[in-house]
């Protein structure tokens, strides 16, 4: 089992940034890619970014350029750094993580950006 903790969500104005943590921690080595999703209120929970073992990368297009997915395996840390931040982004982001599904979720965390 993999258990995720997200942190870092809360407050900000448009065209703020903030930064999300996902902390993973039991059977790490199971784990090949990690990413982040959100549910927009009324749609199906879409994938904002994802990372493999491999430092492979994708972005969703709507946040291409102003977000950046990254990992600290020594930490087993993932992280979501948001910038240029806009209301549509407002929504609880879940850390996930697996092999050849998402077999694990976090909590969620949320973020609100105000206009």
């Amino acid at each position: 089992q993999v258990q995720l903790v997200e942190s870092g969500g809360g407050l900000v104005q448009a065209g703020g940034s903030l930064r999300l943590s996902c902390v993973a921690s039991g059977s790490i080595a199971t784990i090949i890619a990690m990413g982040w999703y959100r549910q927009p209120p009324g749609k199906q929970r879409e994938s904002v970014a994802q990372i493999t073992s491999g430092s492979s990368i994708n972005y969703a297009d709507s946040v291409k350029g102003r977000f950046t997915i990254s990992r600290d395996n020594a930490k087993n840390t993932m992280y979501l750094q948001m910038s240029n931040l806009k209301s549509e982004d407002t929504d609880v982001y879940y850390c996930v993580a697996g092999a050849e599904a998402w077999a694990y979720w976090g909590q969620g965390t949320q973020v609100t950006v105000s206009s």
